[in-house]
């Protein structure tokens, strides 16, 4: 089991209802307008923007909100900004390799908001190239338990192209090839399956594993990170055990 996917997984849970649900609102809200900029307007013709979407609605985001951000993103109302997604390279407290995903209209600015928050947080920015080597691109769709067994979302999804189905406790992980995630989805939904959220993510190819004192300096460092408005998403190839999480938790 990714100790890494489970903290994002229930981190993500509690961000829903946490003090820092408006910033989160505004992160979906982004991406809704960029795939709609990118793919057009349409979910049917577009499936990035059909998961911005239902991500954004899984998250309570209001569809009034959702709405105005289509339109803005596919250009049938004024307002939208010209976003563009950078990518970050660095090193975390114990050697934790870091990708930061920026999407953002001022690149000076998220650049030094970046380097602040990693520094600041006993990490260091790596060159282009420094860390990317060591993730691979995915589709990961996580799908929550309920009734379901390990069985039950395997056979639902192995024609489609998952690669794997690891169980999270509260929650199935489906990976894929990046390319085959909407085939996924998508045989999730024709099989009666509900899914929490279906994103192409960057997965490390190897992790550390980590105490409870370099689990809270890694998360700390994220969660800086994730609190900066032109961060979208951050990778890390960190594992952490079920008791350390427990310590952290408690």
């Amino acid at each position: 089991m990714s100790g890494h996917s489970k903290w994002a997984t229930t981190k993500h849970k509690k961000a829903v209802i946490d003090a820092r649900r408006g910033k989160m609102f505004a992160k979906l809200i982004k991406n809704i307008e960029v795939a709609a900029r990118t793919g057009g307007g349409d979910p049917a013709g577009n499936p990035t923007l059909y998961d911005a979407i239902q991500k954004a609605k899984k998250s309570s985001v209001p569809n009034d909100n959702i709405d105005r951000a289509v339109k803005r993103g596919s250009g049938a109302e004024a307002g939208g900004a010209d976003y563009q997604t950078i990518m970050y390279e660095g090193y975390g407290p114990n050697g934790v390799a870091i990708l930061i995903e920026c999407l953002t209209d001022n690149r000076n600015r998220a650049a030094s908001e970046v380097r602040v928050a990693v520094t600041r947080n006993g990490g260091s920015m790596g060159d282009p190239g420094s860390v990317a080597y060591l993730f691979s691109r995915k589709g990961v769709v996580i799908v929550p338990k309920g009734d379901l067994s390990e069985d039950d979302v395997l056979g639902a999804v192995l024609d489609a192209g998952a690669e794997e189905v690891n169980d999270l406790g509260e929650a199935f992980e489906v990976i894929s090839e990046a390319t085959d995630m909407v085939a996924v989805r998508t045989a999730l939904q024709e099989a009666g399956i509900d899914y929490d959220s279906a994103d192409a993510n960057f997965l490390p190819s190897m992790t550390i594993p980590l105490d409870e004192d370099g689990a809270r300096k890694v998360f700390r460092l994220i969660e800086a990170l994730e609190d900066l408005d032109d961060v979208q998403n951050v990778y890390a190839n960190f594992d952490v055990s079920d008791d350390v999480l427990a310590l952290i938790d408690a």
